[in-house]
This record gives structure tokens, C-alpha cells and sequence, in this order.
């Protein structure tokens, strides 16, 4: 495995974004939505980085190929009509999944809605989505740690590291 984002990089990346969240959100509660499960880690994280009050949830999406549809597997526990959303995702690559989840949230009526992601490949996007935080440009390669895994395994992991060739 090759090292892309040691530990103190992502840490130091976290903060930053967690202090321009406070700065947007400054006299709000901002609600995290993560979606699992690789996204769990960065959410904790992000929601310990952001001072001031903040909630969390997560959602879970399924996509099936054969016959190309996403659904939510696990829903919000909680309402999000006039609330600030911020969706958290762990990589956007197409973008088809997260314009998915945005446009299902944003028919509930939030008071405002943002995207976060770990990881970002915008050279591949299809979709046309609005990215309001991005901690890292991904490579075309495999990702792993930090919440991140492959075939279950190395979520542990404190960095974030190149697995293998590219799996499209």
C-alpha cells in the first residue's frame, strides 16, 4: 500500500474544515449527516472539530446495478425540515449517488444544505454537484483507512493509503 494522507495531514485537513463549518454556521446547529459506513470516522472527527453545537446522524444507501436505482437503506432518526444540513461523504467520484441523496434531502424542506467529503474526485464526476467542503483530491486508485476499506478490511487505520490498482 502506498501512503497518500498520514494521520497529522488528515487531523490538521479536519480542523481546517471544521473551523470554515463554525465560521459558515457561526449562531446555528448545523446537523451532519454521514453516510455509512465509511464516512463514520470522518464524521466523528469533523463533529469534535467544529466548536460550538453541532448534531449527527447517518444515513445508508444501497445502489444495484442491475437495475441502475439507489435507495436508503437507513433513514435519518430525526427531521431535518428547517434545519442546516451538511451531508458527509467519505469519496465522491461520479457524483450519482450523493446528487441522489442531496436532491432526496433537500425535498425535505432543510433550511440550507451542504456536502463535505473526504475525498474527492472531481475529474471523474458526471453529476453536477455542489461541493462545499473537500478535505483531499483522490487519485484513480483504491482507498483505504481512515473509515475507508476494501473488501471489510483496514478502516483501522489512522492514514489513508493506496490499495491496489483502480477498481471501477
Amino acid at each position: 500500500m502506498e501512503l497518500l494522507y498520514d494521520a497529522d495531514t488528515i487531523a490538521r485537513r479536519v480542523r481546517e474544515i471544521g473551523r470554515d463549518i463554525a465560521t459558515d454556521y457561526a449562531g446555528r446547529v448545523p446537523v451532519f449527516v454521514g453516510i455509512l459506513s465509511s464516512a463514520a470516522t470522518f464524521v466523528a472527527d469533523l463533529t469534535r472539530a467544529v466548536p460550538g453545537p453541532s448534531e449527527f446522524d447517518f444515513i445508508a444507501v444501497s445502489k444495484f446495478a442491475a437495475e441502475r436505482s439507489i435507495r436508503f437503506e437507513k433513514d435519518t432518526a430525526a427531521s431535518i425540515e428547517g434545519r442546516d444540513v451538511i451531508i458527509v461523504d467519505d469519496i465522491i467520484d461520479t457524483g450519482l449517488t450523493l446528487r441522489y441523496v442531496t436532491k432526496t434531502l433537500a425535498a425535505r424542506r432543510p433550511a440550507s444544505l451542504a456536502v463535505c467529503t473526504l475525498l474527492d474526485r472531481p475529474h471523474r464526476r458526471i453529476a453536477d454537484l455542489d461541493v462545499r467542503y473537500r478535505a483531499f483530491e483522490a487519485p484513480d486508485r483504491f482507498v483505504v483507512g481512515y473509515g475507508l476499506d476494501f473488501e471489510g478490511r483496514h478502516r483501522e487505520l489512522s492514514s489513508l493509503y493506496a490499495h491496489g490498482a483502480w477498481a471501477s
